[in-house]
């Protein structure tokens, strides 16, 4: 058959559908990727903001940002000349067609709060020459209901998860990840590693890709040798760990604490081995144990095939508020499809409906299409209070009324949500309404000048992420001991050496002191730091790499920037200074590199009375450092 008899085949019946499913480390989504760029166009759905970034950065790397989209609910990149769209599944534009269509997770249909979402993409969103669903073997008999003709290939692992036992924290191998379902729990366990390996470092679910993106760095790195995290990890993120633990077997699902599933548990603890290195899943010796079949069940691949996925009718009612509850209460069309009622959007339908000020305002279809547009904005906190709705009829009264949000009503938000003081979880509420308002700044049509709103939300939530990232440090990684001393004095038979400020190991992996060892040190590094600050200028020197050195250490380092007469400063790294510190070490280098360039300078400085052309003159003298 020739190629163009092929093709003109294909989209006479929809395009090839096809699935690609087994458990975790199979390489289903690198095959998807590659199957995706063979096309001229494609999309791809993934399950989290995380992961959309992360292959979004490697189509970018493989075909060049201008051709690739980000979108998701806070974040649209859109070139041109975009031809390859990584999303998430929420917020794939379906009615873009593109040559090849791709959803990861699938199985997720099967999730009470999100499953509807992907049991509409299996139905209805279609490539025009080539359709993949990626996921777990256990939706496979209902995939095939849902999608006759579908071509299942099935993958195994690429390494081997064996099953080690219960163990005490205090016991956890390197490159560990300790796995709990809530807050609380991740910050109450990486307190109690911190106190015994020295640090650890924290990813959830709630944080900015900014934020745990700077955590995993510090694990990557090899800066600690744990991390604790939420099931979020489960999704595919790409982490270099040998060894998951769980601290439990049971979460909050938005509705109910229930037991997860030998697919869930398997789906996290798969997260261990990387491609070909073998991986290991085992249980702190405070969890309920694992039942010796659940254990066979993860080690060997096996999952009971889901018995049902959650469905809500995509067909809506816009015409009137009565119409489009009507709509969303419709019937699944397959018994082993469960109609969801509780949907956030849903819930938020209902109360907003109910509101004093809003009766009588939703009579036309306009009205009832922005109504449903607003209930879709998330609620990031998921703290199931009053707020979001209150927020949200706010919202939608300030359009009714006035065509779009006023610019000074959403700079009074904005403004309140600027500060970044406070413990974590304050910071973790800022930036959770600060994605809220990211994404309200996405509805092009509720704002008079979106893109302005977009920056300021995107500098807004990046501020907030590194004051996270800050604080997460500072309270969870212990400040990495630096050399082992005794009474005061730097201990000779110790296997490291305090330079400057920084710690040099004399072998890798060398031991980490802690307690009153590690007392010793930092009250050490305090009192250099102090001198440093009141010591004379001459104390601190430029040598020949432009390395700001204090008594033959290096504490930072000068790069060039746009001007060639102010070099950016680069502090050293070190663990052994709080962030307060860091910040008062730049000041005292900043304030001496000033005088050092007014002294350097000196003969270009700027001269009264000079016209246009000294002027000019002089700023090309000074760029060129007096060439």
């Amino acid at each position: 058959m020739s190629l163009a008899a092929r093709v003109l085949g294909e989209l006479e019946r929809g395009g090839r559908v096809r699935a690609f499913l087994g458990p975790t480390n199979t390489g289903k989504t690198h095959r998807a990727i590659q199957a995706m760029l063979r096309h001229r166009s494609g999309m791809l759905g993934l399950p989290l903001r995380l992961l959309a970034q992360e292959v979004y950065a490697r189509v970018c790397q493989a075909k060049g940002a201008e051709q690739v989209a980000l979108v998701t609910g806070e974040q649209k990149i859109v070139p041109p000349g975009a031809r390859f769209w990584i999303c998430t599944v929420e917020a794939m534009p379906l009615d873009r067609p593109v040559a090849f269509l791709g959803v990861d997770e699938v199985q997720l249909a099967a999730d009470r709060s999100r499953g509807h979402v992907f049991t509409d993409r299996v139905l209805h969103a279609r490539g025009v020459l080539e359709t993949l669903f990626l996921g777990s073997s256990s939706i496979a008999p209902l995939l095939q209901q849902l999608v006759p003709g579908v071509e299942i290939e099935t993958f195994p692992r690429l390494s081997r998860l064996s099953w080690t036992g219960a163990s005490r924290l205090s016991a956890l191998p390197r490159r560990s990840v300790v796995v709990a379902f809530s807050a609380d729990r991740v910050y109450a366990l990486a307190e109690r590693l911190r106190a015994r390996h020295g640090g650890v470092a924290v990813v959830l679910g709630a944080l900015s890709p900014r934020a745990r993106n700077a955590q995993v760095e510090l694990f990557e790195a090899g800066a600690v040798q744990h991390l604790v995290a939420t099931d979020a990890i489960g999704m595919g993120l790409n982490l270099d760990l040998d060894h998951v633990a769980f601290s439990g077997t049971r979460k909050f699902d938005g509705q109910a604490i229930r037991a997860l599933s030998p697919a869930e548990l398997a789906q996290i603890a798969g997260r261990a081995g990387r491609f070909r290195r073998d991986g290991s899943f085992g249980a702190l010796s405070s969890c309920e144990p694992l039942a010796p079949e659940v254990i066979e069940a993860i080690e060997g691949h096996r999952f009971a095939p889901l018995q049902q996925l959650y469905w809500r009718s995509s067909e809506l009612d816009l015409d009137s508020v009565a119409g489009l509850l009507a709509s969303l209460d419709r019937e699944p069309p397959r018994r082993f499809l469960r109609q969801v009622k509780d949907g956030v959007d849903h819930q938020t339908l209902r109360a907003l409906v109910l509101r004093p000020e809003l009766k009588g305002r939703l009579r036309g279809s306009r009205q009832v299409q922005l109504l449903w547009e607003v209930c879709g904005v998330p609620d990031y906190r998921k703290t199931l209070t009053d707020s979001h709705s209150t927020l949200l009829s706010q919202v939608l009264l300030q359009i009714l009324d006035r065509g779009a949000l006023p610019e000074s009503w959403v700079e009074h938000r904005l403004e309140a949500l600027d500060r970044v003081d406070g413990d974590i979880e304050a910071l973790m509420t800022r930036l959770a309404w600060t994605r809220t308002w990211s994404y309200i700044s996405q509805r092009r049509s509720w704002l008079e000048a979106p893109e302005a709103w977009q920056e300021r939300t995107r500098a807004l939530e990046d501020r907030l992420s590194e004051a996270l990232h800050d604080k997460l440090t500072q309270r969870f990684i212990e400040s990495r001991p630096v050399v082992l001393m005794r009474h005061g004095q730097v201990d000779e038979d110790a296997e490291g050496e305090l330079r400057g400020l920084r710690y040099h190991p004399r072998r890798p992996g060398g031991p980490t002191p802690r307690g009153a060892l590690r007392a010793e040190l930092v009250v050490e590094v305090q009192r250099r730091l102090l001198a440093i600050e009141e010591g004379p200028d001459e104390d601190l020197l430029l040598d020949e790499e432009a390395r700001v050195i204090w008594q033959d250490a290096p504490l930072a380092q000068l790069q060039a920037s746009k001007e060639l007469s102010r070099p950016i400063l680069r502090l050293d790294r070190t663990g052994l200074l709080t962030p307060a510190e860091r910040d008062r070490l730049r000041r005292r280098l900043e304030a001496w590199l000033r005088e050092a360039l007014e002294g350097l300078m000196y003969p270009l400085r700027p001269l009264p009375g000079l016209d246009h052309g000294g002027r000019g003159a002089l700023h090309a003298l000074r760029q060129g450092l007096g060439s």
